[in-house]
């Protein structure tokens, strides 16, 4: 799938993509860290990694994907999926044609992580 040369479309206010993560990145952090490009590549906002070695998913340690702050919570409670992270965007930040593009860019980096793992 190629890039787009320009968002897709404009949040209806600013999106700030946080990812806490531990160093060197493991599993989920490195397949975050894929989710946050991609929204990066999608959408206007801006996207920060913070490094720690606090382990409390989903929260304020790693692995966790905050969106304005606020992390988002996987609907498993072990590992976000495109399908969490759409729910979490829909109507707050972006509009539901934009999401059907979205969600299918944020299957790319959950697959080349299911297909590292063997």
């Amino acid at each position: 799938m190629e890039k787009s040369a320009r968002p897709l479309a404009l949040p209806t206010m600013a999106l700030q993509v946080t990812i806490i993560s531990k160093y060197p990145p493991g599993g989920r952090c490195t397949l975050y860290a894929g989710y946050a490009d991609v929204l990066a590549g999608h959408l206007t906002g801006e996207v920060a990694v913070t490094y720690t070695e606090l382990a409390d998913a989903h929260a304020n340690g790693y692995p966790s994907l905050l969106l304005n702050g606020q992390p988002v919570v996987p609907a498993d409670g072990v590992i976000l999926m495109p399908a969490d992270l759409c729910a979490a965007l829909e109507g707050q930040y972006v509009s539901g044609e934009v999401l059907l593009g979205l969600a299918e860019a944020l299957e790319a980096p959950l697959e080349r992580m299911m297909d590292e793992a063997g």
